[in-house]
């Protein structure tokens, strides 16, 4: 083997041993900076009942929580139920009409077997579908009470966000994916109808 061919097998195996202890700082630098985040995770924002709240998709902003035996529409039911309502001002900021708020907030902690909110549109109380673009909504969200379960006095609701990606990794399709809770709200109960 001449002088010439042993200089470029050096260079070859010089290039690549820098490569491979590069790929092997930077998985290691990834993967410390990933244990540290999971470790140390950052709070969740607390925003006060009348502040509005930009979770990508929706704007929210929450007005009060009351109790009542009477649904929003009006109409007092058959059987006597106890109700926990949420008012709140929905904004919808994506291009389309879209009913996606059904799962906008939660009630935090949960409470077991509770069955997932009733929305109402507050102006007409009918029962919301979808919103259209650009048209602020106020809303109230019903929960049928357990009657075993007493009402909390202060209502701690966690709001999801969401973001817009132009083309999914998945499918390469546009769509709004989940991300961190954008903030935590907590609202006084108080009593209604």
């Amino acid at each position: 083997m001449s002088a010439e061919q042993r200089l470029t097998w050096r260079r070859r195996l010089f290039a690549f041993v820098v490569a491979s202890v590069g790929a092997a700082a930077a998985a290691a630098i990834s993967f410390a900076m990933t244990v540290y985040d999971a470790a140390n995770p950052k709070p969740v924002p607390l925003a006060a009942p009348g502040q509005p709240i930009d979770t990508g998709r929706w704007t929210i902003t929450f007005r009060d929580a009351r109790t009542g035996s009477i649904p929003p529409t009006g109409i007092k039911p058959s059987t006597p139920k106890k109700l926990l309502m949420v008012e709140f001002d929905l904004d919808n900021r994506s291009a389309s009409t879209s009913n996606a708020f059904l799962r906008l907030f939660t009630l935090e902690p949960p409470v077991p077997n509770l069955p997932p909110p009733a929305f109402y549109l507050a102006r007409d109380r009918s029962v919301a579908g979808g919103l259209q673009p650009d048209m602020p909504e106020r809303m109230i969200a019903a929960w049928e009470w357990p009657q075993a379960v007493p009402v909390p006095q202060q209502l701690r609701l966690k709001v999801t966000s969401q973001i817009h990606k132009r083309r999914d990794n998945l499918y390469g399709a546009p769509g709004w994916f989940d991300r961190d809770p954008a903030a935590v709200v907590t609202l006084a109960v108080g009593s209604g109808p």
